[in-house]
């Protein structure tokens, strides 16, 4: 039988506990998982490439089957040239590449809501992110947004003397 190769690409722009649920859960499905981080020139990410890569290695270390990659272009150029059959989660890829198998997998329901989007804005509002992204990545998150928050802290407390 033929070896199944699934892309499951995004931005992980932090990975949260939703991706590592649908990490998990694909390499129970697939023989090898490539999680592939879209380099995008359209985006301004909170965190580098080089940061979101050591992140996801880290934390699916424990899975055997499972690689972190980075790439830009189309998915679809990407999963060809990793010779994938199976793209995880990327629905509009199966219109530009019909003959790539397009899994489409939700998280589990307490992550259903979960989008890194989401997570930044809460992080960066102040916010408690305790159980929706792994311990060192909300570690990371504080220390990449404190300067920032401390900063937003000072300027209100500046203006509230004035009024």
């Amino acid at each position: 039988m033929k070896k199944v190769t699934a892309i499951y690409p995004g931005s992980f722009d932090p990975p949260t506990n939703g991706h590592l649920d649908l990490i998990e859960r694909g390499s129970k499905i697939f023989d090898e998982l490539v999680v592939a981080i879209l380099r995008n020139p359209d985006k301004d990410p909170l965190f580098s490439l080089g940061e979101r890569r050591r992140m996801l290695e880290a934390l699916t270390a424990e899975f055997h089957n499972v690689r972190v990659d980075t790439f830009d272009g189309l998915t679809v150029d990407y999963a060809a040239k990793m010779k994938a059959s199976a793209l995880q989660m990327a629905l509009m890829n199966r219109k530009l590449q019909p003959n790539l198998e397009t899994v489409f997998m939700m998280p589990a329901e307490q992550y259903s809501y979960l989008s890194s989007r989401l997570v930044r804005e809460v992080a960066q509002l102040g916010g408690s992110i305790e159980g929706l992204v792994p311990q060192m990545v909300e570690q990371r998150l504080r220390e990449k947004l404190e300067p920032a928050v401390k900063l937003e802290n000072a300027r209100k407390s500046k203006t509230r003397k004035r009024a």
